[in-house]
């Protein structure tokens, strides 16, 4: 009997990572290929789409070179991708018109206020997000009105705009396919929650023609097949399909009303399972799709923090002061505390619950004393502190008690951050075996897609746990740090506001 192989393929910010998972649902081999990060200008963020596919080749590439497997025994791929981040191509030619324009991107933060002011409820109720600049429809909008014949091309039916996701499946299939899945589809702002179709009154609105958009599709079905002559000889079934954070809920079978994860990568993001219920929080959470399969969509609560791997990363290129990011744990237990040292990473502002575009980032309690591991230190915290106050709006919000908070991504290997993160939360952090759960759940969908799994219970038993942090802190403790924190936020808020 032939092996059976999976691929999970995770489309991120910094890089493209495949996984291979074989038929006992085991890692046989991962590889994460890095894209470069262009800012032209203060606040934007772009990609090179074409980049980007050359990494996604290379990441897959390597992974079943690595993995020494026979490529007729791959039976599926899966995708998940960064989100929000968009481009515009040429329907005929297959080139971008511009580059990616990335979901960290502020250039729109005015039309964000302005659409905020009118049509803030509407869309709020209609998307279940916030208007701000951190969705995609404005960044269409924008290139739509700023490149040179994009608008007319785009009247005429030349252009097409999608997601990273929607990308990747075009080119792999040669062009057939232009689709996205409801997931992905719930973070561009133009995504109906309550219909799971394309919302007329927006698009009007922004003037962003129907026609350029993707097919929306379920998150786990056959959707085609890669074409062999576009992506490394491979002829597989594209089977699952999801935005990177609602992949990550996915692959931590976080399959129940109440289940929670917090993906650690560039940003840091939490997702709560609604189930069926769309619920939307007064205090700034989003309300999302977490993922649509058959006829049945599953809804989530979502809080993001822009900067979190991002801000050690900062440390590393910009400042200098760690040579790579392991280094962050050995400075960080080599002093007692921050020395009183906050360091707020508002570097393009401020997500929920604050919701503040203008707020920027801010160190503040330096004295004499400070020395390099206050500064590192305070910057592990930093990660720890915003998640802890997502997960107490998400208490608040949802009515439903946590008991426990699933973590994966790549700072999850940092012991003082995972340990600070328990003491902070005051509950339990679990770490998986596997902590690539986005591109885990892109295969687990694909896996779904091809009929490999019949249910979500035969996924959930495939989960398993490499380590559980408990809380140690005294709460007097953690209260005062919470506290500190807080004064910290104020003072870097509204800082950029013209």
């Amino acid at each position: 009997m032939s092996k059976k192989y999976f691929i999970g393929l995770d489309q991120g910010t910094t890089g493209t990572t495949a996984l291979i998972l074989d038929e006992n649902w085991d890692l046989v081999s991962q590889v994460t290929c890095e894209h470069k990060q262009y800012y032209p200008k203060p606040g934007w963020v772009e990609h090179d789409p074409i980049e980007i596919w050359e990494k996604t080749k290379e990441a897959v590439s390597k992974a079943i070179t690595k993995a020494k497997i026979d490529i007729k025994d791959i039976r599926t791929i899966g995708i998940d991708n960064q989100g929000e981040t968009v481009l515009l191509w040429d329907k005929n030619t297959g080139v971008p018109i511009y580059n990616a324009i990335v979901w960290q991107d502020r250039r729109s933060s005015e039309a964000a206020d302005e659409l905020k002011d009118e049509w803030g409820d509407i869309i709020r109720e209609k998307t279940g997000l916030i208007v701000d600049s951190y969705f995609s429809a404005l960044k269409i909008k924008w290139i739509l009105e700023n490149i040179e014949s994009a608008r007319e091309k785009a009247e005429k039916g030349e252009l097409i705009a999608g997601t990273i996701d929607s990308w990747l499946i075009w080119k792999m299939t040669g062009g057939r396919l232009h689709m996205t899945d409801y997931s992905t589809a719930s973070r561009t702002m133009m995504l109906n929650i309550h219909e799971c179709k394309w919302d007329k009154d927006i698009l009007n609105k922004l003037e962003i023609p129907e026609k350029m958009l993707p097919v929306i599709n379920p998150s786990a079905m056959v959707y085609e097949y890669t074409d062999p002559t576009c992506f490394l000889d491979l002829h597989i079934p594209i089977a699952g399909n999801a935005v990177d954070q609602q992949a990550a809920l996915f692959g931590q079978t976080c399959f129940e009303a109440g289940n929670i994860k917090t993906t650690y990568g560039t940003g840091c993001f939490m997702l709560m399972n609604t189930g069926d219920k769309i619920i939307y929080s007064p205090n700034g959470l989003l309300t999302t799709i977490a993922w649509g399969i058959g006829d049945k969509i599953t809804f989530a609560l979502d809080g993001g923090v822009y900067i979190a791997g991002a801000a050690i990363k900062w440390l590393q290129d910009s400042l200098g002061l760690i040579s790579d990011a392991a280094e962050t744990e050995v400075l960080a237990n080599s002093v007692e505390d921050t020395g009183d040292v906050y360091f707020v990473p508002a570097f393009a502002g401020l997500a929920a619950p604050y919701w503040d575009q203008y707020a920027r980032g801010t160190i503040i309690g330096i004295t004499g004393g400070t020395t390099k591991s206050h500064i590192v230190r305070a910057t592990l915290e930093s990660i720890a502190f915003q998640v802890n106050e997502i997960l107490k709006v998400m208490r608040e919000d949802s009515g439903i008690s946590i008991d426990v908070m699933r973590a994966d991504g790549g700072p999850t290997n940092n012991k003082f951050l995972m340990q600070f993160q328990a003491d902070i939360l005051g509950i339990p952090v679990d770490i998986p075996v596997i902590s690539e759960t986005t591109a885990l759940g892109a295969a687990y969908l694909a896996g779904l897609g091809i009929g490999e799994f019949s249910n979500l219970n035969e996924i959930k038993k495939k989960w398993k746990l490499a380590k559980r942090y408990e809380p140690k802190m005294p709460e007097s403790r953690r209260d005062y740090l919470c506290e500190r924190w807080e004064k910290a936020v104020e003072r870097a808020r509204n800082w950029a506001e013209k």
